[in-house]
C-alpha cells in the first residue's frame, strides 16, 4: 500500500484508530472489547492528531461523563462497565494532556471550559496522592487503601500532565495554575533525583519504559536526557528492528519503540529517531497497521493484536517526529 507523506499515513493511522470507538465515545484497546482510561485518551490525542475533531471530543466526553465522584476513574472498563475496581493516579492525570492536545490542535476554548471541571476533579484526585518527597501513590486498590508504590513511569506521566494543566490555566486564566506550579515542581525534583523515591516494592529497571519516560517529562536536564537516551540504546534496543518492551524478552514492542522516539525528538536526537520509527514500522500489516510487538526468536508477532494505543503512539510518534500538526511539540517541548 503505498502512502505517500505524513499527513496521509497519519490520516490512514487515524482512519484505522475511528473502527474501535464504540457508539457511546468510549476506544477499546483491543478485541476483547476492554479499555483503561489513560490507553483511551492515547487513542483519543490519536484520533485528534489525525483530524478527527468530533471522533476526539467523542471520547473526551466519554471520560467527563465516566468521571467517578472523587476525580478518579477506574482501571478497566468493558462496554463502559468498570470491571477492575481500583484507580491509577496517572489515568486520571493524563485527561489534562489529552485537553492540552485538543487546545493547541483547535484553540477551542469553549470546549476546554466545558471539560475544566473535569480536569480541576482529576487534579485533586492527583493532588491527595501525592506523598512528602513529590511523588506520587501509584494506585488506590479495589477496597479502597493506597498501594504505597512510586512507579518512575507513572509519574513522569504525571510531570507532564500537571506542565499540561498549567498551560491551560495560564490559556484561559484559571487561578489553580499556582498550586498547580508548586506540586509540579515538587514532583520534578523527584524526577531529576529518582534514587530511594520511586519503584520501593519492586525493581522495574528491567522495563525499557523506566529508561526513556523521564525525558518525556520535560523534567530532566540536557545532560540527563543524554544519559537516558543511551541507556535505553544500550540495554533495549535492538538494531534493525526497535526497542524490547523487558531487557531479558526477545520481544520488541511497537508503543514502546514509537514513545522512545518521541523521547529522542526532545533530547535532541532527530536522525536517531527517523531511523529507528522507520526500523518499527516494519511490524505491521500488509495495510500498514502496527501489530502490538515481534518476538524475534521465534520471528512472529506477538500478540497477533493491533491494539488501539499502539496505533496512537505511532500517530504521535509520526507527528513528533515530521511536525504534521500544531500539537508536534506537546511532547518534545516544555509549554511552561
Amino acid at each position: 500500500m503505498a502512502i505517500h507523506s505524513s499527513e496521509d499515513f497519519i490520516h490512514h493511522l487515524g482512519n484505522k484508530l475511528k473502527e474501535y470507538q464504540n457508539s457511546d465515545g468510549s476506544i477499546v484497546c483491543k478485541d476483547d472489547q476492554t479499555h483503561d482510561h489513560w490507553d483511551h485518551l492515547e487513542a483519543c490525542i490519536g484520533l485528534g492528531i489525525a483530524g478527527f475533531k468530533d471522533e476526539f471530543e467523542r471520547g473526551l466526553i466519554w471520560s467527563r461523563l465516566n468521571q467517578n465522584m472523587d476525580g478518579s476513574w477506574y482501571e478497566e472498563y468493558k462496554k463502559s462497565n468498570p470491571t477492575k475496581l481500583n484507580k491509577q493516579s496517572n489515568h486520571a492525570a493524563y485527561f489534562a494532556t489529552a485537553l492540552a492536545f485538543h487546545y493547541i490542535l483547535f484553540q477551542d476554548k469553549a470546549f476546554i471550559k466545558e471539560n475544566w471541571n473535569c480536569l480541576l476533579m482529576a487534579n485533586d484526585f492527583l493532588l491527595d496522592m501525592q506523598s512528602e518527597s513529590g511523588a506520587f501513590i501509584w494506585n488506590i486498590d479495589e477496597d479502597g487503601e493506597y498501594d504505597i508504590d512510586f512507579l518512575l513511569t507513572g509519574n513522569s506521566s504525571i510531570v507532564k500532565s500537571l506542565e499540561c494543566s498549567i498551560f491551560l490555566a495560564d490559556e484561559i486564566g484559571d487561578t489553580n495554575k499556582d498550586k498547580w506550579h508548586e506540586i509540579y515542581q515538587s514532583a520534578k525534583k523527584c524526577i531529576q533525583a529518582p534514587k530511594n523515591n520511586f519503584d520501593l516494592k519492586a525493581d522495574r529497571s528491567n522495563f525499557s519504559m523506566d529508561a526513556y519516560y523521564p525525558i518525556l517529562s520535560g523534567a530532566l536536564t540536557a545532560e540527563q536526557e543524554d544519559m537516558y537516551v543511551e541507556k535505553t540504546m544500550q540495554r533495549f534496543y535492538v538494531d534493525g528492528l526497535g526497542v524490547k518492551c523487558v531487557a531479558e524478552e526477545p520481544w520488541v514492542t511497537v508503543a514502546e519503540t514509537c514513545e522512545f522516539c518521541i523521547a529522542l525528538v526532545k533530547a535532541g536526537h532527530r536522525e536517531r529517531a527517523i531511523k529507528i520509527l522507520q526500523e518499527v514500522k516494519t511490524i505491521s500489516d500488509d495495510e500498514q497497521i502496527p501489530y502490538m510487538g515481534w518476538q524475534f526468536n521465534e520471528k512472529i508477532f506477538w500478540p497477533f493484536e493491533q491494539p488501539s494505543w499502539t496505533i496512537a503512539a505511532l500517530i504521535l510518534a509520526e507527528d513528533a517526529i515530521y511536525n504534521t500538526s500544531k500539537a508536534s511539540r506537546v511532547f518534545t517541548a516544555n509549554l511552561v
